[in-house]
């Protein structure tokens, strides 16, 4: 139900927001459609959805922006288990297609070697608006991203969590990084894909917004002056999604398999209960002071970048912030039940494991960027 606070003279619209339960999950993962025997990208989405149409599945698989990618949408769940269990099922019947179509999928936050020149924008009303208006930066948007739902009660909860969770986007770059090649060369970051959506007008990171009615007049006024049609045209690193009761982040790379973006889930499942329970960030303009130097240090050196607190301005490195915060939130995470996940994440830290550095022993042991990608959906393809 919509709404309205008197303000004075002036009746305010109140956006709605759509009650969830605390801390449930979902997820987006956008995949990459391979030629098998290139490993270039294949513009085939358009086949694929249409072979789906008669398919359970159809909810679940849906094209992006480019015809070279895929997007797979997990349900709400509050079990990371059940959640890996019905992704492992979509994953089974994507490969069943891809074998029908002659195609392949991988993760991967960005395709090696691929050129955004080559990608063809899928033909929905929405996809050709946004290409015409963004021109050759929607093209270049042909980068694969895990976007997480964070389930909220109240749209306060969701602004709150909006804000507190910018404090930890370094850790959520760090954790996902799979995109150290980006067209044809090894960047030298750890995300490269990071990078690529500072160029839209509405990325980065969301206005200082503190209370709902505040956000309301802000996404109501952007609305009428036909800059926005909907959430969806914020392309902000973390967003409250109010149509489905959600916070919604959007800063971690696609990870090579499933199971990982389920562990990637299952910690940010923890450490958002830890932080809608006690909150325990005062939400301030300090949060975003550092943040830029933060999120950098992330996309570039991965788990070895630096952190500087915004509160305390003491510094640390990444992995060090990262294990710090998985002694506050284990709590939370055994209330959960998802601390075997937590753990898996916490020994990949310690080991200093990522998939960026898995990409480059590959290319180091076959010199061959297309061997890397023809890798990458063997990785994929494995049961979760």
């Amino acid at each position: 139900m919509r709404r309205t606070v008197l303000t004075g003279h002036a009746t305010m619209r109140i956006l709605p927001f759509k009650e969830s339960r605390t801390a449930t999950i979902g997820i987006e993962l956008e995949l990459q459609i391979i030629n098998p025997k290139t490993c270039a990208l294949v513009s085939r989405s358009k086949d694929l959805i249409r072979n789906i149409k008669q398919s359970d599945f159809k909810t679940w698989i849906k094209p992006e922006i480019t015809q070279s990618m895929i997007e797979i949408n997990s349900s709400i769940h509050h079990s990371p288990k059940e959640m890996l269990e019905e992704l492992s099922e979509i994953q089974k019947f994507l490969i069943a297609q891809a074998n029908a179509i002659h195609v392949a999928f991988c993760g991967g936050g960005t395709h090696p070697f691929q050129k955004w020149t080559m990608q063809k924008i899928f033909p929905t009303w929405r996809y050709k608006k946004l290409s015409k208006k963004y021109r050759y930066l929607s093209k270049r948007a042909t980068v694969f991203g895990q976007h997480i739902h964070v389930g909220c009660s109240n749209a306060d909860d969701a602004l709150y969590l909006t804000h507190a969770l910018t404090r930890y986007v370094s850790q959520f770059i760090a954790l996902s990084a799979s995109s150290p090649f980006y067209q044809g060369i090894d960047t030298g970051f750890f995300s490269s894909r990071s990078t690529i959506f500072n160029a839209f007008p509405l990325s980065g990171v969301m206005p200082y917004l503190t209370a709902w009615s505040e956000f309301s007049d802000y996404f109501y006024k952007m609305k009428n002056l036909k800059i926005i049609g909907s959430m969806k045209d914020f392309y902000w690193d973390i967003r409250p999604k109010p149509e489905f009761g959600t916070v919604e982040i959007r800063v971690c790379d696609t990870p090579l398999t499933i199971k990982k973006a389920v562990i990637i889930t299952a910690y940010i499942q923890a450490l958002s209960l830890y932080l809608l329970t006690e909150k325990p960030l005062a939400i301030s303009p300090d949060l975003y002071f550092l943040y830029s130097y933060n999120r950098f240090q992330a996309s570039r050196y991965g788990l070895d970048g630096e952190f500087i607190n915004p509160y305390t301005l003491q510094e640390c490195s990444i992995l060090e912030d990262i294990l710090d915060t998985i002694k506050k939130i284990q709590r939370y995470a055994n209330q959960l039940n998802n601390m075997g996940y937590i753990s898996l994440l916490m020994e990949d830290v310690i080991n200093k494991t990522s998939d960026a550095g898995l990409e480059r022993q590959l290319y180091k042991q076959f010199n061959s960027l297309p061997q890397v990608v023809a890798e990458q959906c063997k990785i994929w393809a494995k049961p979760g």
